[in-house]
C-alpha cells in the first residue's frame, strides 16, 4: 500500500483513499485532501516530520502520522 508518507520529494500522486475515522479523517478532508486530488511532496523536515505538500494550488504541512493515512494510486 503506497501512502503519502512514503512518497519521494518532487513526486506528484493522486489520492486513492483516506484511512482513519471521525474527526481526524474529517480534518484531513477539510484541508482539501479528498479522493482523486493531486498531491505533490515539496519538502521533508530534517528529522522527517512534518512534510510540506502542495494540494489544490496551496502549500501546507502535514504530520507523518496523518500522511500515513492517505493512500495513493
Amino acid at each position: 500500500m503506497k501512502t503519502l508518507r512514503n512518497t519521494k520529494i518532487g513526486k506528484t500522486e493522486t489520492v486513492k483513499k483516506i484511512m482513519g475515522q471521525g474527526a481526524l479523517r474529517r480534518r484531513i478532508m477539510d484541508m482539501g485532501i479528498t479522493k482523486g486530488v493531486k498531491v505533490t511532496v515539496r519538502k521533508v523536515a530534517p528529522l522527517g516530520d512534518p512534510l510540506e505538500i502542495t494540494v489544490r494550488g496551496y502549500e501546507m504541512s502535514l504530520r507523518k502520522a496523518d500522511a500515513e493515512m492517505i493512500v495513493l494510486e
